[in-house]
């Protein structure tokens, strides 16, 4: 092997930033109904329930979804698999835009962006096993992580400003114009993979599919990193789910409901942008795992009981930057310790695990008191990071972390 066999080019900075902003938009259109939950229950004339349904169909159909488009990401490469999730995604974007006040066509416009979505998450270590050398995977990973918060937090924030001018169905269609856009820039730009490998010998190669996806089920590490990963995005996700709803019982309105939301983000945005780096340059994944999960329980102690607004937005700040960093460490985690399952399985299977999480959300509606306090879920919350803490003590690095 000569000395210019592999190498790393520029242009990964350009896949990796078209491919950053699709996830970017698709946030956007996933979270959109979560901060307005009450006056887009009123113009649809529906229950709060079914406004949450928007955003948990993305959960319901990543489950079916998630393994088959992991072969495809695996089989054919991530241009071709995102470029199919991008279409999906533009299309039904400006779909559910043009539905007007028509809840079921709102819906099932919904399940077209949420089918898009596998497409999307499950390449997350794909393009940077592809472009990137092994020692700024993480870092790759962290900052793709980076991009969906931000499109998360920009959906918070904007969609409650929005609405106070603009109709809602207005809202989603400048949405779903923006992820046709992103898609149209993927579909020009991306590419599958540099001229040379970015890595020496030995550490590009993954097993075929189904051997890497028999091999993965059987690193006990890989299962105990999937029930932290399955407690993690459970309560990520019911917390942005019912943001509005939580803070509701306490007096708060959509438009502080959007601020926390944002702020939980921004925390999330600086946690993974700022740890993961540090991972990279020890070599060190379960480390920073526990550390993560560990300084998230006093941040969601606040978000659950304090009542004073400049309290909740430093909890929920506080839970999302140290609870968000913890995902694309995990995800490099699981690459590494799985080794040689392709990264698309170990990413597919982490996402699927996540996304059956939408039972927590269910969960977190069901444990309402009577006064439509989340106090008892987000108490369940709580006792489940913790157990998440006890888990990760038991993980191990994989000797892959080079």
């Amino acid at each position: 092997m000569t000395e210019n066999s592999y190498r790393v080019y520029g242009y990964r900075w350009v896949v990796l930033a078209v491919f950053m902003f699709i996830n970017l938009t698709i946030q956007m259109l996933w979270i959109g109904y979560a901060p307005i939950t009450g006056p887009a229950a009123a113009f649809y004339g529906v229950s709060d329930l079914q406004i949450g349904l928007l955003a948990m169909s993305f959960m319901i159909a990543f489950i079916p979804l998630s393994i088959p488009v992991s072969w495809v990401i695996d089989t054919y490469g991530f241009r071709l698999a995102v470029s199919i999730g991008a279409v999906l995604m533009g299309i039904f974007g400006v779909t559910r835009g043009l539905a007007g006040a028509n809840y079921s066509l709102v819906l099932w416009s919904t399940f077209g962006i949420a089918a898009a979505q596998p497409f999307l998450l499950n390449a997350w270590t794909k393009v940077p096993a592809r472009w990137f050398a092994a020692g700024e995977r993480a870092t790759a990973v962290g900052l793709v992580t980076l991009s969906n918060l931000v499109g998360t937090a920009l959906g918070m924030v904007l969609t409650p400003m929005l609405i106070e001018s603009l109709p809602i169905p207005t809202v989603q269609l400048i949405y779903g114009g923006v992820a046709a856009f992103s898609a149209v820039l993927f579909i020009l730009l991306a590419r599958e993979m540099p001229p040379t490998p970015p890595c020496p010998p030995g550490m590009e190669g993954r097993a075929l599919m189904l051997d890497g996806l028999k091999h993965a089920l059987t690193v006990r590490s890989f299962w105990l990193y999937l029930l932290v990963s399955f407690i993690g995005l459970g309560i990520f996700n019911g917390i942005t789910t019912w943001v509005e709803n939580i803070i509701r019982p306490r007096g708060f309105s959509p438009a502080d409901a959007g601020t926390l939301g944002a702020l939980m983000l921004v925390g999330g945005v600086l946690g993974a942008v700022v740890i993961p780096p540090f991972s990279d340059r020890q070599r060190k994944r379960q480390r920073y795992l526990l550390l993560g999960l560990a300084l998230a329980i006093p941040g969601l102690v606040g978000l659950t009981f304090v009542t004073s607004a400049w309290l909740l937005f430093v909890s929920a700040f506080s839970l999302g930057f140290f609870l968000v960093s913890t995902n694309p460490i995990g995800m490099q985690y699981a690459a590494e310790v799985t080794y040689p399952t392709p990264e698309g399985t170990s990413n597919g299977l982490i996402q699927l695990f996540g996304q059956a999480s939408v039972v927590f959300v269910y969960v977190m509606e069901a444990l309402k008191s009577r006064d439509g306090a989340f106090t008892p879920a987000l108490l369940l919350a709580v006792g489940l990071l913790i157990v998440s803490v006890l888990v990760a003590t038991q993980m191990k690095d994989s000797k892959q972390a080079v």
